[in-house]
């Protein structure tokens, strides 16, 4: 039997765990207080409403949260990729109505699988083209355009008694490092990012929004902490009239972990003002993964706090008024009822967001072969996903090329392919100066005929390009359907 403080703690915890099955430490942890869990991926596999419904028989008020985005980030739809248009195509389209629809149609697959909290959307404004984990997942480059689909979808989200977590606080769109391996730093004044990177967040408050998820950035201005751990910058967030629940991304990404640990990450970022630590997915350490990761990431959270207050570090109210405010979204979610339903036509959306610039040549419905020069899939981002390349080849041959390496005898293997028959380029990063720019272009310089297909960043380049933003089942078939309606 757990005490009073160990049950006062789990009521901040939001831990992953291994399997398709509740392990018996997570049923404990339920039985204990623990306020819920997050699915990834590998939890999917199963009979996921099952499992739900027994973590809420378990424990009634428990969250259970789905980082489900639509577009390049889909746990619902890991192994065929996602059918719900991404950020990226929805603001190409700027349409709100089709943005709610949206957050509509992703709530209503999370509470069909017994979710509670969508773990989205993105308000990240991505203002830096290098982004290697945002890019796509954002509306944007433009504030008021990332404000109000961000509103947009918050609304669809929660129209299906869900709640919505906008996410990453304040703001992740001015890096080029990935917070899952390192600390990303912003070099933007305070101005700067108030005016270009806050309003989406502001946006979401006024549009009823639960929760929202911080960043591991830092800033100089701020002192050495990162976001997640800085009372100064989530003291904004509070000032700014958000009384919902603050959570944390997750505490085993490299910048908290490496940093501070998973167990000191949890103590400081309970002191700067969080409500609700996501511990993270326990398979991210890969080959060094542990078989029993996810009980070991969760405990050390838990027993760090609770040494914490224990030895004076960390008040005891700070931690109740966090597990109230937790406990009062957990109230609020499970008290919801059905709503009519929103008409939802996700390739309509898709093929709205294809753009193609440049002459492209003559496609017939028939295999096609592709070469992939996409970046490798991160811990964020699925990008070489190979459902989409799988989809525009219908059939045909793959031609897998690292653009960061590729050799004078790849380049001309590919060309020769290329102008042997039906082919093209598949592409996420095109940019000036890009590898993947500078392969193509060589590719081109031999056969100069060749079409692109660009599931990143829409950018400007010579020759023909199919530009469908999301590396994902839906944005692939609009731009298969696209070579062949030319």
């Amino acid at each position: 039997m757990a005490d009073e403080l160990t049950r006062l703690v789990n009521g901040v915890l939001w831990p992953g765990f291994l399997g398709s099955e509740m392990p018996a430490w997570l049923g404990t942890a339920l039985d204990e207080g623990l306020a819920g869990v997050v699915y990834f991926a590998q939890n999917l596999v199963g009979e996921t409403a099952a499992l739900s419904a027994d973590i809420h028989r378990r424990a009634p008020r428990a969250l259970i949260g789905i980082d489900e985005e639509g577009g390049s980030v889909t746990r619902l739809e890991a192994g065929t990729g996602s059918t719900v248009p991404g950020a990226a195509q929805l603001g190409v389209v700027d349409d709100v109505v089709a943005t709610e629809a949206t957050g509509y149609e992703i709530g209503r697959r999370v509470d069909a699988v017994g979710g509670d909290v969508v773990i989205g959307p993105v308000a990240d404004v991505n203002t830096d083209p290098r982004n290697p984990v945002i890019g796509v997942r954002s509306f944007g480059a433009s504030t008021d355009l990332v404000s109000r689909h961000t509103a947009a979808a918050v609304r669809g989200i929660q129209r299906t008694g869900l709640a919505a977590c906008a996410k990453h606080y304040p703001g992740h769109g001015d890096t080029h490092i990935d917070s899952h391996h390192d600390l990303p730093t912003l070099t933007l004044s305070q101005h700067e990012i108030d005016a270009q990177h806050i309003p989406p967040f502001i946006a979401a408050v006024r549009a009823g929004v639960f929760s929202i998820m911080t960043a591991h950035i830092s800033a100089p201005h701020w002192g050495d902490a990162p976001a997640t751990l800085n009372p100064n910058v989530l003291g904004r967030l509070r000032r700014a009239g958000f009384d919902g629940v603050i959570i944390t991304d997750a505490l085993d990404m490299a910048a908290i972990r490496e940093q501070v640990g998973i167990g000191g990450g949890a103590v400081r970022a309970l002191a700067a003002g969080a409500d609700l630590l996501c511990i993270g997915n326990p398979t991210n350490p890969g080959a060094a993964m542990l078989p029993d990761q996810d009980e070991r990431d969760y405990l050390a959270a838990r027993d760090a706090i609770i040494a914490a207050v224990r030895s004076g570090e960390l008040s005891r109210a700070r931690i109740e008024d966090a597990a109230h405010r937790v406990a009062a979204m957990a109230d609020a979610v499970r008290q919801r009822s059905a709503v009519p339903a929103v008409s939802f036509d996700g390739d309509g959306i898709a093929d709205r967001a294809v753009r193609v610039q440049g002459e492209l040549p003559s496609f017939a419905d028939a295999p096609t072969t592709v070469i992939d020069l996409r970046r490798a899939s991160s811990l964020a981002v699925d990008s070489a996903a190979s459902h989409v390349a799988l989809a525009l080849a219908a059939g045909g041959e793959i031609v897998r090329i690292d653009a960061i390496s590729a050799s004078r005898e790849q380049i001309t293997d590919a060309a020769g392919r290329a102008s042997a028959g039906q082919s093209i380029v598949l592409v996420d990063s095109i940019e000036a100066d890009s590898p993947q720019r500078t392969v193509l272009d060589s590719i081109r310089s031999l056969s100069p005929a060749i079409a692109a297909v660009n599931v990143g960043l829409p950018a400007e380049a010579e020759g023909a390009v199919i530009s469908s933003p999301a590396a994902s089942m839906l944005a692939a078939r609009a731009a298969r359907r696209a070579m062949l309606s030319r």
